[in-house]
């Protein structure tokens, strides 16, 4: 067989189909007659290797395009540093080889903490690395809010040039980007980028645009959903549903409350939840008549009486509550937790007198046999999901009970507090402080082994006494003989958790662990994260104290 026209064609459709199916053509190109033909795949190589240069000698030059436009506009915000720019790059490769020193964590984890605090200090990324850093966003949905605004208005101007950053178009951030035009301008096209992501955005774009938008401008967000509400899929209803949490007042309870009428339970479900959350609401205070019907104070006093509801008729199933219980509980038992945890717990220190640890200390009993317990746990596990729904940190106090405390000398093993609903929900209530003090007299009092939901609802970075209480504890898991994937939870957090001023105290016990030791792999490759964490947080610090002075 010969080749016509294009040699290369032929080649690349004998190299598909296999030598052994397609005889090696004999190539009309210089040097061709010298290939060796004793191996036809070595042959069909070299060939190919001839038709290559011969096309790339004869290729010419194409036309020049026209410039894309207009430049993309100024960006007035402060570069980053060399050295955050430096730091950036290091962190958009993801390589921890990159940096010296060997041993650190997963430098993708990291990156979230980086841009977020890059965004917080008000700096813009190098033009050079904006490609990089909407590749890495492209990739990584959570990263796309802090990513897009880095970029800022070149990030923009670069998407409208390449469909693969299509979705920076998409992408809402809680504040605009600079624009150096004139600010009506800088409203139409905010407003026209708003509109295109709402009707054209993928999914999870639209709930986090939703999102933001009720952050900043509550009405406009309802006005916003009410306007698509009746054509969204079901499915889709109930996260934009979740998404009114932002901004919730009385002005969302007529949305709300005709919601309860939705033809998917689930949506039906969430509108009276969030109804619930609103103390004044109408739904609130049918909750808190059953409530009030259900719960009522003994007349000692000493004794809360219980009378779970008889049925749950279709004024209750229009509040949200299912006839039949999808937690396999008894249905009285069912109905019962969801009237109490839907009530507004005004409702209990208002109709007793009583405050919620006064209330938390009473017996619990049956209405009619009082000296029977059995609806205590299901009382106070009610509570716990309504604190949490409020987010009534008073009642999220009580439930939680005071920090654990070591016990006096000779008073034997402490005891972890009585789990009432879910304690690292609970602690989310209260203010990060008093939760991350909380936590740390947990972990010094019990340890590790039940602390990963609790240091999970504590903010990041955590406080130094919560970090202290937390490397203390991995002191004495690494002197117990316990190996540390036993907390490699707790562990995957401290790298991108704990204060990077602990970074000395874990190189302590790198340097006191077994050489070679697992320990001592652990604690070391955790020492040079906590470095490394340290100073990409001073470098951004560094760019922006020079811009004060």
């Amino acid at each position: 067989m010969t080749i016509t026209q294009d040699p290369w064609e032929t080649l690349h459709t004998t190299a598909l189909l296999g030598t052994d199916r397609r005889p090696l053509p004999a190539a009309a190109l210089p040097l061709a007659d010298a290939v060796d033909r004793t191996d036809p795949a070595a042959a069909l190589l070299e060939l190919a290797a001839l038709a290559a240069v011969r096309r790339r000698a004869g290729a010419l030059p194409v036309p020049a395009a026209e410039p894309p436009g207009p430049p993309a506009p100024e960006d007035p915000r402060p570069e980053l540093s060399a050295a955050a720019a430096r730091r950036l790059a290091v962190l958009l490769a993801g390589r921890s080889g990159a940096v010296s020193g060997a041993g650190l964590a997963n430098l993708a984890e990291l990156l979230p903490q980086w841009l977020g605090t890059a965004r917080v200090r008000g700096l813009r990324a190098p033009a050079a690395l904006i490609p990089g850093l909407l590749d890495a966003a492209r990739a990584r949905s959570e990263l796309r809010a802090d990513a897009v605004a880095l970029a800022g208005p070149l990030g923009r101007w670069l998407a409208e040039q390449n469909p693969d950053w299509r979705f920076v178009l998409r992408t809402a951030t809680d504040r605009p980007a600079a624009r150096p035009v004139g600010q009506d301008d800088a409203d139409a096209e905010n407003a026209r980028n708003a509109h295109q992501l709402w009707h054209e955005g993928l999914f999870a774009e639209r709930v986090t645009h939703l999102t933001l938008l009720r952050r900043s401008d509550p009405a406009a967000g309802l006005e916003l959903l009410r306007s698509t509400w009746s054509t969204e899929r079901a499915e889709d209803r109930l996260l934009f549903l979740d998404a009114l949490q932002d901004g919730l007042s009385p002005a969302d309870e007529p949305f709300l409350e005709a919601a309860l009428g939705d033809r998917s339970k689930n949506v039906r479900a969430t509108a009276a939840e969030l109804l619930s959350t609103l103390p004044g609401s109408a739904l609130a205070h049918r909750m808190s008549e059953r409530a009030l019907a259900a719960v009522r104070l003994s007349a000692s006093g000493t004794h809360l009486l219980v009378t779970p509801p008889a049925e749950c008729d279709a004024a209750m199933q229009r509040d949200g509550i299912t006839p039949k219980s999808p937690t396999g509980r008894g249905e009285r038992a069912w109905w019962f937790g969801e009237v109490v945890a839907a009530a507004p717990l005004s409702t209990w220190p208002r109709s007793t007198g009583l405050t919620p640890e006064q209330l938390l200390a009473l017996r619990v009993g049956d209405s009619i046999d009082e000296t029977s317990s059995s609806w205590a746990d299901d009382l106070r596990e009610a509570w716990a999901r309504a604190a949490v729904r409020q987010h009534d940190a008073d009642w999220a106090r009580a439930l939680l009970g005071p920090a654990p405390a070591r016990p006096a000398r000779g008073a034997g093993r402490a005891r972890a507090p009585r789990a009432t609903g879910a304690p690292a929900k609970l602690l989310a209530v209260l203010p990060p402080e008093e939760r991350a003090a909380w936590t740390a007299a947990f972990i010094e009092v019990h340890g590790l082994g039940e602390a990963f939901q609790l240091l999970g609802a504590c903010a990041a970075p955590w406080t130094p006494p919560l970090s202290t209480a937390v490397v203390t504890a991995l002191a004495r898991a690494a002197s117990s003989g316990a190996y540390p994937w036993s907390h490699s939870g707790v562990l995957g957090m401290t790298e991108r958790a704990l204060a990077p001023e602990t970074a000395a105290a874990v190189e302590e016990l790198a340097a006191e662990a077994a050489p070679d030791s697992a320990w001592s792999e652990t604690f070391g490759r955790l020492a040079g994260t906590l470095r490394f964490r340290a100073a990409m947080l001073a470098e951004l610090d560094d760019r922006t104290a020079e811009l004060d002075g």
